[in-house]
């Protein structure tokens, strides 16, 4: 039965109300959550720790002065301790609500309807969803055998806005070369944005590309190596004349009071961070010789996470068996590429489980 209007008329499908680009896409699918209890997690890039006590004590501190007044719109306190950690004036720091806030207001200030957004495949698949929200097109450079990218990424395009690097990447862990990132930029007539998620567990970063070249924009977060995804916060680091334009995209209070007490007490905490960051490493080495003494081809990884996949197992079965035994990790497929496992790094008693299960399934 069709719905009417209010005049009796047939209505139109509720979909018909939504811009075409939006019907026609698929929305990006965030990893699996369970909401019963008992599993291992290890399938989000989550850190296993607790944060830094410092933030709960931050926190606890916001809520205690009171909730009932806009948080500050630049997060400034954020921004200055950055800013001395980091080595930067605050003019250089765009603080968001996630790093994926960071990528949705580059997004969106950079690139409009018709214009070309260019990225790695396979790679954060997000980037994709944020480009056809602006009816862009999608330029995606299959990486080569060995990860690394070949002359086509930095190919002239007229229409080309803006570039995406994760770096490392996701799914591979993989990382290219500071100075194989700056020549690209140098060809490049666009921005390139430089996703650095995972840069805290890898051997180098792109800040100081940042000062050397103005279309080098550095985008990082507080989920992975500061064990605060819930709290959702993330910043970018780029040229002043850049910061400038993009807070004009951004929302008007776009961190709450609560995420910047407690990414401002985290990202202050560099002791806590250095600490939990050689344990992951350490863990992450165990995980790849583990898998590795299984019969899994593991790719080397600058992350807090591991690529695999197995000669002998479908990456599908093995992933569906896991998940039987309470652990959880991310299979994922890539039509153009292959599938495989992405397992995050956990603490050291939840991987000797995963490694015992496993070894029962290969």
């Amino acid at each position: 039965m069709n719905p009417v209007d209010t005049n009796g008329q047939s209505a139109p499908g509720i979909d018909r109300l939504f811009r075409a680009n939006i019907r026609a896409m698929e929305g990006y699918t965030p990893g699996e959550q369970p909401q019963e209890g008992g599993f291992i997690k290890l399938n989000t890039n989550e850190n296993p720790y607790p944060p830094s006590p410092r933030v709960v004590e931050a926190i606890e501190g916001a809520v205690r002065r009171g909730l009932q007044k806009y948080p500050d719109p630049l997060a400034t306190a954020f921004r200055v301790a950055a800013g001395r950690v980091l080595g930067f004036d605050p003019d250089w720091i765009l603080a968001g609500n996630g790093s994926d806030d960071i990528l949705t207001i580059c997004t969106r200030a950079f690139v409009g309807s018709g214009h070309c957004i260019r990225y790695p495949y396979p790679s954060y698949l997000l980037y994709g969803v944020l480009g056809k929200l602006q009816e862009a097109r999608i330029e995606e450079i299959a990486f080569q055998p060995d990860w690394t990218l070949s002359e086509e990424f930095v190919r002239p395009r007229e229409d080309l806005r803006l570039c995406y690097l994760p770096n490392p990447n996701s799914p591979s862990g993989t990382a290219i070369p500071l100075a194989t990132i700056e020549s690209m930029a140098e060809r490049l007539s666009c921005p390139l944005v430089v996703d650095e998620a995972y840069a805290d567990f890898a051997e180098s970063n792109c800040l100081e590309a940042v000062r050397r070249n103005k279309r080098i924009l550095v985008s990082r977060t507080l989920s992975k190596s500061y064990a605060s995804a819930g709290l959702r916060f993330g910043y970018l680091v780029a040229h002043p004349d850049i910061i400038r334009q993009l807070r004009k995209v951004k929302d008007s209070y776009n961190c709450d009071a609560l995420s910047i007490a407690g990414a401002t007490a985290a990202i202050e905490d560099q002791a806590w961070r250095r600490e939990n960051r050689e344990k992951i490493l350490a863990t992450r080495r165990r995980l790849a010789e583990g898998l590795g003494q299984l019969g899994f081809a593991v790719v080397n990884s600058q992350a807090n996470f591991v690529w695999c996949t197995h000669p002998a197992r479908p990456a599908a079965d093995l992933f569906a068996e896991l998940k039987k035994r309470k652990i959880l990790v991310r299979y994922m497929v890539y039509p153009r590429w292959g599938d495989g496992l992405r397992i995050t790094v956990g603490t050291d008693a939840e991987i000797d489980t995963l490694l015992s299960e496993t070894r029962r399934l290969v």
